[in-house]
This record gives structure tokens, C-alpha cells and sequence, in this order.
């Protein structure tokens, strides 16, 4: 069985993973932890599948040393992301948007931070798409640079190291082990899920902004028709 045949090659973390190796796994943790463009990467289903593979013998490193390079490279992706939200300031806001950037997800991480707070840094980790821009809005917003550190610290272990740990230990159930193919091809589907959704809704969203503008114009014709 071959996952590849499941979507593209950057939504199959088995690929990615095989291909890239420990090096690319911690390239796209980095990218998708606070980078505008790795928004797109499927970084929860990247850490479990990496926890699967080294159970498997298949990522030939211990799993204490993938888990503790996947979370500093979470926690370093966070921090290059608050700086450059720090740099960029409010300007970020009026950036039009192109392929690879979406004024919309920068006012859901914003609405996100703004609903949660600091505690944001941690709940985000767990929520694609808004993980990769909260790091950033929490930059903008010049939040308090050591409430940040402590944060970003406790919100990259849980996420870098838990789910990492979560594909390890699910690992070395025989029926995981002896399905692992399955196993990734489900994984490959989870990871397009979130990205159907955002898509479903921007569709959505896109059609009631439509037909909105539409209406006064009706309106004005109706009017006139009556007359």
C-alpha cells in the first residue's frame, strides 16, 4: 500500500519524513511553529508519525532525542515568529493577501489570542493554522517577552513532545505496528480535514459576502420598478 497515492507528497508526513529525514521533520516543526508560510504543513500529523516510525525502527534515532529536538524546534519557531511579529508591528494587518497569505488567518489568531490570552500560546499549538500566525500576533501585540518564554516553553513541550511520545507509545501496540500502513494512509486523511474545513468556510464566507453586495442593488432595482 503506498500513502503517496492519498494526496499530495507535502500532506504525506510518511513521505515527508522518509525523504527529509529527523532534519526535515525539525525543518517543518520550525516552519509551521511560527512562520507565514508553513501555515500549510501538517505538523500534528508529522510528531506522530514520527513517534510511529522510531517505534518502528523505521526513524533510526531514540525517541528521547527526536522528542527533545522536535520541541526546541517548536519553541525556536515561536520565537523567530514573535520577533518578527515585533518587527512588523500593525503593518501586518494591512499586508494584502496572495497565495500564501491570508489576511483572515491573521484575525483568527488574533481573535484566539485576544479570547485567551497568554494562555493562547499553549491552546494554539493544538489548533492548525492558528498556531503558525498566534506567535506572531503575540509579537504585535508586544507581549510581555518573559510571560511569552514561559509560555512558549510549556505550549512547545505538551505539543512537540506529547504527540511525538503519542505516536511512540501507540507504537508498540501489535495491532498499530502490524496496520502501520493503514495507520499513515488515516493519518494522510486527518491532516486534510482541517485544510477542507478552512477551505469549506472561506468558500462559504465568500458567497455570503456576495450575496450581501448584492441585495442593495436589488433592493435599488425593485425601487425602481415599483415606481
Amino acid at each position: 500500500m503506498n500513502t503517496l497515492a492519498m494526496g499530495p507528497n507535502w500532506l504525506d508526513p510518511d513521505y515527508l519524513i522518509s525523504t527529509l529525514g529527523l532534519i526535515g521533520l525539525l525543518a517543518i516543526v520550525f516552519a509551521e511553529s511560527g512562520l507565514l508560510f508553513g501555515f500549510f504543513l501538517p505538523g500534528d500529523s508529522l510528531l506522530f508519525t514520527g513517534g510511529l516510525l522510531v517505534a518502528g525502527n523505521k526513524l533510526d534515532h531514540p525517541i528521547w532525542l527526536v522528542a527533545l529536538l522536535v520541541i526546541l524546534a517548536a519553541i525556536a519557531g515561536d520565537q523567530v515568529g514573535y520577533l518578527f511579529g515585533r518587527k512588523v508591528g500593525p503593518s501586518l494587518f494591512r499586508r494584502p493577501d496572495s497565495r500564501l497569505f491570508k489576511q483572515e488567518n491573521i484575525e483568527k489568531a488574533h481573535d484566539f489570542f485576544e479570547k485567551y490570552g497568554a494562555k493562547s500560546l499553549v491552546l494554539a499549538r493544538f489548533v492548525p493554522i492558528v498556531r503558525t500566525f498566534t506567535p506572531i500576533i503575540a509579537g504585535v501585540s508586544r507581549m510581555n517577552y518573559r510571560s511569552f518564554i514561559t509560555y512558549n516553553v510549556i505550549g512547545g513541550t505538551l505539543w512537540g513532545g506529547g504527540v511525538t511520545l503519542l505516536g511512540y507509545w501507540l507504537g508498540q501496540i501489535e495491532f498499530v505496528r502490524t496496520h502501520i500502513e493503514l495507520i499513515l494512509i488515516a493519518i494522510v486523511f486527518i491532516s486534510v480535514i482541517p485544510i477542507a474545513i478552512e477551505f469549506l468556510r472561506a468558500r462559504a464566507k465568500s458567497k455570503r459576502a456576495g450575496a450581501a453586495a448584492a441585495e442593495p442593488g436589488e433592493r435599488v432595482g425593485g425601487g425602481r420598478h415599483r415606481r
